[in-house]
């Protein structure tokens, strides 16, 4: 399936300064594996050595976090759009 990554700011040097990818994965994960193989050093800024999303990244399908969904297992379909969304904290 063709889904879009939409990479945010932080991690565009890794992607040649891209803000959208297109890839191929029947799942989450699987698209992550494709970015991580296309551009290295992805991977290990999103997912835990486990390979579970690290808790300060957000990712969507569309409009829904994963989390909510079947996590790194979400079924994608032609067209979707991932976004990885760090958190941000701070101020007062």
């Amino acid at each position: 399936m063709a889904v879009t990554l939409r990479i945010p700011t932080p991690l565009r040097t890794l992607t040649g300064g891209a803000d959208e990818i297109k890839l191929e994965g029947a799942t989450v994960g699987a698209a992550i594996d494709a970015l991580e193989a296309a551009h290295p050093g992805i991977r290990e800024r999103v997912l835990s050595g486990e390979g579970k999303v690290l808790r300060f990244v957000n990712i969507f399908l569309n409009d829904d976090d994963i989390r909510f969904l079947d996590g790194l297992e979400s079924p994608v379909k032609d067209g979707d759009a991932i976004s990885i969304v760090p958190a941000i904290a701070g101020g007062r």
